[in-house]
């Protein structure tokens, strides 16, 4: 549950508290029936919003990628797992636009445009750094 999914369950309690209290115990069992409707309703809404919030990431599964660089002509693959949400099993952050990750082994951060494929390398280093610019494309 999220904090305010929280808050808005307990706000559920206290009012069927208050209801019972001012139907007496006569109508409590209507008093329940209505707060379970509420609560169940509530879950539902909940339900609903995590898939929605799944659904709008698009893509699950794993996909190999393999990057070109145009300058060199050395070629190599990528592994994505989307639903682990890793690139080579480097955490990754997946948008509908872009995929970007850190890697701790030759130290770049590395920026995948899903649209046009491009992928930027920047590898920081005591004289400044490099960009590698490369192109990549789904494995047939």
């Amino acid at each position: 549950m999220f904090p305010s999914d929280f808050v808005a369950w307990r706000k559920l309690m206290i009012k069927r508290k208050t209801i019972e209290q001012k139907m007496g115990s006569c109508d409590a069992a209507i008093a329940r029936m209505v707060l379970l409707c509420q609560v169940t309703a509530f879950v539902i809404a909940g339900l609903l919003t995590l898939a929605v919030a799944f659904a709008a990431h698009g893509q699950y599964g794993k996909a190999s990628m393999t990057c070109t660089n145009s300058a060199s002509g050395v070629s190599w693959q990528i592994n994505i797992d989307y639903n682990q949400r890793t690139v080579d099993a480097n955490p990754a952050q997946i948008s509908d636009a872009k995929i970007w990750w850190h890697d701790a082994k030759d130290g770049g951060n590395y920026t995948l445009d899903r649209k046009s494929g491009d992928l930027t390398v920047i590898v920081a280093s005591s004289t400044g750094g490099y960009f590698i610019y490369d192109r990549c494309r789904l494995q047939d």
